[in-house]
């Protein structure tokens, strides 16, 4: 049996927020002809400047006009995830809004199988962590790119026993490795969160919780 699919009304916005690196990625879009992305190198001034970047952002639109949040959930910097997560779920909350939180990793997927429609379907993705670690997932992207399918859920490995899980992995992939511009995969955040929306999911901003992977206190 065919899912019906729910589609955004036109006068409704989402918007995607991207804050694992030094870099704010944001995002609003009506899911259709009108999307607003922008990327800036904030570092350190980032949680000072965050709320007037998404007013801006926003602007002609305002906070009525959101349906939804999407939110990079990481791995990534402890302190970016958080600011992001944070603002996120205290957005979600006060306007009464679902808030989808999407792993770094499988956005960074999505987003470079939209750049390359031919790639192959199964991708492991690696990413640098604290310690001589890496974070480590694997994805399948749907037949009919309607979504993303989680084969090896986002973990931390050292480099050996990432190695291994690949060279012992069943099927064909391919490696991606996510070591920059991460920020601008925002509107992949986006478009993933959007996804499961037309699904019906309506996750509450309590389930919006980050994804570290490492102890931040190491970090």
């Amino acid at each position: 049996m065919t899912t019906q699919l729910e589609h955004l009304p036109i006068t409704k916005y989402a918007l995607g927020l991207h804050t694992t690196t030094p870099e704010l990625g944001l995002v609003i879009s009506n899911c259709a002809e009108n999307t607003r992305a922008h990327v800036w190198n904030l570092g350190r001034d980032l949680s000072s400047l965050i709320h007037q970047y998404i007013i801006d952002l926003i602007a002609p639109q305002n906070w009525q006009d959101l349906a939804f949040i999407a939110v990079a959930k990481g791995p990534g910097g402890f302190t970016g995830s958080r600011i992001g997560l944070v603002t996120a779920r205290t957005l979600g909350q006060q306007l009464e809004i679902p808030v989808f939180a999407i792993s770094t990793l499988a956005a960074f997927a999505w987003h470079e199988n939209s750049k390359n429609l031919k790639s192959q379907p199964i991708i492991a993705v690696e990413m640098p962590a604290q310690r001589g670690q890496v974070f480590g997932a694997i994805y399948q992207i749907a037949a009919d790119n309607s979504g993303i399918i989680t084969l090896l859920a986002d973990t931390v490995f050292t480099p050996e026993t990432w190695q291994e899980t690949l060279t012992n992995w069943h099927t064909e992939y391919q490696l991606i490795k996510a070591t920059s511009g991460l920020a601008a995969t925002v509107t992949s955040i986006l478009e993933l969160a959007y996804l499961d929306w037309q699904q019906g999911k309506r996750p509450d901003w309590s389930e919006a919780l980050p994804y570290y992977g490492q102890h931040p206190v190491d970090m």
